[in-house]
C-alpha cells in the first residue's frame, strides 16, 4: 500500500475503480469527486489530490469545485446532521437561539462535528419548510416549530 492511501483498502479501492469508469467520460471531474464523497463521506485532501493527478487537472482546481459547491464537504461528517435553518422566516421565529442551545449542548460550533463523530452541527438557509418555522433537518427528517425546548428531545431520539 502506498503511503496516499486514505480510510480502508478498500475503500481506496472503490475509488480506484469509478475513476477508471470515469477516465473515458467527458467532464469527469465532478462526477468522481461526488464517488468519492459517497466512498468517503467528505472528501480528503489526499483523495482531492488523487481526483486531480488521475484526471490531469490541479489541485487547486479540484479544492475550488469542493469549496464552491455545497454538496461537498471537507471535513468528516457526524452520524447524524443537524442543519438549522437561518433563513429570515425561521431566524424572526427563534432559530438563532435554538442553534445556540444546539452549541451549548454538543460544545460544538455550526460547521463543526462532536469528537465522537455522532452529530455535526450546520447553519443552513431555506429548506422550504417556513410555514413551519423555525425548522431544522436531522439528516432527512424534519422538525418545525421548533422553540429552545425541544432541542434536548431531539438529541435524545438519536443518542443511542
Amino acid at each position: 500500500m502506498s503511503k496516499e492511501i486514505i480510510g480502508t483498502p478498500q475503500q481506496w479501492e472503490q475509488l480506484e475503480k469509478e475513476l477508471e469508469v470515469l477516465k473515458n467520460e467527458p467532464g469527469p471531474v465532478m462526477k468522481a469527486m461526488q464517488a468519492a464523497q459517497a466512498i468517503y463521506g467528505y472528501l480528503p485532501i489526499e483523495v482531492q489530490s488523487k481526483i486531480a493527478s488521475t484526471f490531469g487537472v490541479s489541485l487547486e482546481e479540484v479544492y475550488g469545485i469542493a469549496t464552491f459547491y455545497a454538496q461537498f464537504n471537507l471535513k468528516p461528517k457526524g452520524k447524524y446532521t443537524i442543519g438549522i435553518c437561518l433563513g429570515t422566516a425561521c431566524y424572526v421565529k427563534g432559530s438563532g437561539l435554538v442553534i445556540d442551545k444546539f452549541k451549548e449542548r454538543l460544545g460544538i460550533e455550526a460547521g463543526e462535528t462532536t469528537a465522537d463523530q455522532k452529530f455535526t452541527l450546520d447553519a443552513t438557509r431555506c429548506i422550504g419548510c417556513c410555514g413551519l418555522a423555525p425548522v431544522l433537518t436531522v439528516n432527512d427528517e424534519v422538525y418545525g416549530n421548533l422553540t429552545t425546548d425541544d432541542v434536548d428531545k431531539i438529541l435524545a431520539k438519536y443518542n443511542d
